[in-house]
C-alpha cells in the first residue's frame, strides 16, 4: 500500500478539541459490510446494533508528561513512553534531546542512556508526577483528566488513550457482554506514517496481557466486537498462537486476513496513520474513503475527542 492511499481532507474545525458533555453523547456511524448500508446514531445507541462480545481494552494513561528545568538552566520535558520493569526504569521522549548527556538529573528523572531520535531509557525516583499526555492537535486544556480515561481503565501502563473506548459510561458497559483485554499504547502507534511503502513500516512492539479465562471466552465467542485499533490488534495476535502475555508488533494493511475480529468500533484517525491502514483492512480501502467523505460532509467530529463509527 502506497502512502498517498491513506490521505484524506478533513477542515480544521472537524477536529474536536473536547470531548462530549456525556461520553455516550457522541455521534455513531454504522456501517454494514455485507449490504453497504449506513445508519447516523449516537453512542448510547450502540447496544442495539449488536449481539457481539464486546472486548476492550483496558489500559490506563500514566500522567506522562513531567515539565522540569535543566540543572544549568532553562526548560525540559520528559514524555514516558513505556515502564522498561518494576524498578522505576522507562523508555521516554527527552528534549531538548541535543543538550542532554547520560547522568543528567532533571527533576525526578535520572537519565540513562539514549536510545536514538530523542529517546532515552530512564529512572524515575518516584511516581511520575506528570500531567496527561494530550496528542498535540488537541490545543484546549483539559478541565478534567479523567476525561482521557476510559471509564474502566484499570491497568496503568500507556502514554496515550485507547480513545474508541472514550465513549463508554459504566450504565452502557452493565448493558454489554464486556470481556477485557491489556494493551498499553505507545506514542509510535499514533505517530504519521514516514516511508512511502507501507511494508517498509515497522511498528515499535507494544506490551499486552490477557487472562487466560477472557481468551478462552473470546476465542469460542459466536461474534467479537473490538472496541479500538488496539484491540484488534491483541485479538489477532492471540489468534496467530501468541502467548497470553508478551509484546506485539502487528501492522495490520489491507489484505490482512482477520482471524477473530468480527465487527470494529472506532474514532476517526489521522492521514498517513498505522490506525487509519488497520481501518482500511477491515472495512476496505475504498469504502474507508467513502465513509471518511461522508464523515466531514455530515460534520462529525474527528480524532481523540472525535465521534465514533461501528464497521459490521
Amino acid at each position: 500500500m502506497n502512502l498517498d492511499e491513506l490521505d484524506y481532507d478533513l477542515p480544521p474545525e472537524l477536529v474536536a478539541q473536547r470531548p462530549a458533555a456525556r461520553r455516550d453523547a457522541s455521534r455513531l456511524l454504522v456501517y454494514e459490510r455485507a449490504s453497504g448500508e449506513v445508519r447516523h446514531r449516537t453512542f448510547a445507541d450502540l447496544p442495539d446494533e449488536l449481539d457481539h462480545l464486546v472486548v476492550v481494552n483496558d489500559t490506563r494513561v500514566v500522567p506522562a508528561r513531567i515539565r522540569v528545568a535543566r540543572a544549568g538552566g532553562g526548560a525540559a520535558e520528559v514524555l514516558l513512553v513505556e515502564r522498561l520493569d518494576g524498578n522505576g526504569v522507562w523508555e521516554g521522549l527527552a528534549r531538548p534531546s541535543r543538550r542532554l548527556r547520560s547522568g543528567d538529573r532533571l527533576g525526578p528523572v535520572e537519565l540513562l542512556e539514549p536510545l536514538g531520535e530523542g529517546r532515552w531509557r530512564l529512572r524515575l525516583e518516584e511516581k511520575p508526577p506528570g500531567e496527561t499526555p494530550l496528542p498535540p492537535y488537541i490545543k484546549e486544556p483539559l478541565a478534567d483528566p479523567e476525561r482521557y480515561q476510559t471509564v474502566y481503565a484499570r491497568e496503568e501502563g500507556s502514554a496515550a488513550a485507547p480513545t474508541a473506548g472514550l465513549h463508554f459510561t459504566p450504565e452502557l458497559v452493565g448493558r454489554l457482554d464486556v470481556e477485557r483485554v491489556t494493551l498499553h499504547v505507545g506514542l509510535d502507534t499514533f505517530r504519521p506514517l514516514a516511508v512511502r511503502d507501507l511494508s517498509e513500516h515497522a511498528l515499535h512492539g507494544e506490551r499486552y496481557a490477557v487472562e487466560r479465562r477472557a481468551w478462552e471466552r473470546i476465542r469460542a465467542a459466536e461474534r467479537v466486537l473490538a472496541v479500538g485499533t488496539t484491540t484488534v490488534r491483541v485479538l489477532e495476535t492471540l489468534a496467530r498462537g501468541a502467548a497470553l502475555e508478551g509484546r506485539t508488533e502487528l501492522f495490520v494493511t489491507p489484505g490482512f486476513e482477520f482471524r477473530r475480529v468480527d465487527a470494529l468500533v472506532t474514532n476517526f484517525h489521522l492521514p498517513r496513520s498505522t490506525l487509519l491502514a488497520l481501518v482500511m483492512a477491515f472495512a476496505g480501502v475504498e469504502e474507508t474513503r467513502e465513509l471518511y467523505r461522508l464523515a466531514v460532509s455530515e460534520r462529525y467530529r474527528f480524532y481523540s475527542f472525535g465521534d465514533a463509527m461501528l464497521v459490521l
